[in-house]
């Protein structure tokens, strides 16, 4: 793809990204931001400012006053155990959008992108006003340049949660008027039941009994209850319950009926506008990848099931497809694009860049006309160093494969070539040490080895990388 110098539409380009995808500072230090050391030192980090962080008991949708304010985007990978899902980061998907000619204000320069770090602890209703704040004065600069200008609009590019303060915004702060597309990469329209056994089972101790205990932290977030799922996901001998429907241990009533609230007025208001929204939204999922859909109350807390009625639906191994598709939409819908990745991998998967390219440019986009595998991939989300690597690989047919385990600076440090039986491959990596990361190409016999970007299928298109950040050191850059 070459670069453009400018974009081919005037319109002003808004990323947000997903829940512990900005940068937090406090006092201009940071209590959580990516550091040249360790995952685990970046969530120690954390642990040493709960007193800090954790929220006041009915924040509602304010902010504390705690001095805590967002920094920017977070580059790399990044992850708090019990906290939604580790993402690679969004170093990519702003390159992507440079590349295409979109850039920032600088000085007294008006820009056409802009990326809105957010205190992401805090309710999406209070970020969307904060949004509000941010889009509109930037979108009056970008329109004084008259001309083609003058009748620019926004259109936002949002991951995760991201784009439930998008939809918040344009369906109730007045932003519908002035927003020509919304994307959104992996948005739990419906939301996540993985995000309710969060709250309800707490936060693993995946760094030992020494590390610090984060579920009094992540309970007090109105940002954990609100991409809680809408949809009736709680097993109650053959039937299923909605969240409000019953009473769950260690969960605050209070916010997750506000959380219930949040979704229904969204609905509400999308509804009442109808066709419009179905033609500005352009909803990027994630899909073959085993995902929490409905949780099964247990004598000690919620035990996640893939399945929904017995039926493996699947989805980006955060957000169920049930909870990925808009509300009144049947799961076959149309008018979502889906793409085989995990959920912290979708604002930088290829597929899913040219697919923004598309919409933006309104061009195009030129791709071979073959048919590309889909493969539904298994690896745990965090592991420790003395673990082995475990990765099960749904290709759907027996296509020959090669695993390749890289480093965090994406150099290749061993290779295994499963045989498929019945469109399934296995294997176990011997463990590694931090922040290993595995990547498929479809081959077989074993093709030459190639350069350590190239996880490419023999039909020319791009393979998903799946996610495997390591508890010991993050990742200084994708792999």
């Amino acid at each position: 793809m070459g670069e453009q110098q400018t974009p081919s539409t005037t319109d002003l380009v808004v990323v947000l990204p997903g829940i512990t995808g900005s940068t937090l500072l406090r006092a201009g230090n940071p209590v959580w931001a990516v550091t040249p050391g360790t995952l685990i030192e970046a969530i120690t980090h954390l642990g040493r400012h709960l007193a800090v962080l954790q929220l006041p008991e009915g924040i509602g949708d304010e902010h504390p006053g705690d001095g805590v304010e967002p920094g920017q985007l977070m580059p790399t990978l990044h992850g708090i155990p019990g906290v939604w899902t580790p993402i690679k980061g969004y170093t990519e998907l702003l390159d992507h959008l440079r590349g295409l000619g979109y850039r920032e204000p600088t000085g007294d320069q008006p820009g056409n992108l802009l990326a809105i770090p957010y205190d992401w602890r805090l309710s999406n209703r209070y970020t969307a006003r904060r949004v509000k704040a941010v889009v509109e004065p930037a979108l009056a600069r970008w329109r004084a340049r008259g001309g083609r200008y003058a009748d620019a609009r926004l259109v936002f590019v949002c991951h995760s949660m991201g784009g439930l303060i998008a939809r918040w915004y344009i369906e109730m702060e007045g932003g519908a008027e002035i927003t020509r597309k919304l994307i959104t990469l992996g948005t739990p329209y419906r939301g996540a039941a993985k995000a309710l056994a969060q709250l309800v089972n707490g936060a693993p101790r995946k760094l030992g009994r020494l590390a610090p205990d984060l579920t009094p932290l992540i309970r007090s977030f109105p940002s954990m209850y609100q991409p809680t799922p809408e949809y009736a996901c709680i097993t109650h001998g053959r039937d299923l319950l909605k969240t409000a429907e019953t009473t769950l241990p260690d969960l605050n009533t209070t916010m997750a009926t506000d959380a219930a609230a949040f979704h229904t007025a969204l609905t509400t208001a999308e509804h009442a506008r109808g066709d419009t929204v179905h033609a500005i939204t352009h909803a990027i999922v994630g899909i073959r990848q085993t995902s929490t859909t409905t949780l099964t109350p247990t004598p000690t807390g919620l035990d996640e099931r893939s399945t929904y009625q017995a039926e493996q639906l699947y989805g980006d191994g955060t957000v169920p497809l049930p909870g990925a598709v808009r509300h009144g939409l049947p799961l076959d819908t149309p008018l979502i694009k889906r793409i085989a990745d995990k959920h912290g991998n979708l604002q930088r998967n290829q597929a899913a860049l040219d697919e923004i390219e598309g919409i933006l440019t309104g061009h195009d986009v030129n791709v071979r006309a073959t048919t590309p595998l889909q493969p539904h991939v298994d690896t745990p989300e965090l592991l420790t160093p003395d673990e082995p690597i475990p990765v099960t690989i749904d290709l759907g047919a027996n296509h020959g494969i090669r695993l390749t385990l890289r480093n965090e600076h994406g150099t290749p440090i061993d290779t295994l070539t499963p045989r498929p039986h019945h469109g399934t491959a296995t294997a176990t990596f011997d463990p590694q040490p931090p922040a290993a990361t595995p990547s498929t190409s479809p081959a077989w016999p074993p093709p030459a080895p190639s350069p350590p970007s190239a996880a490419t299928s023999s039909s020319g298109h791009h393979k998903p990388e799946p996610g495997l950040p390591r508890l010991g050191q993050q990742r200084s850059q994708s792999g």
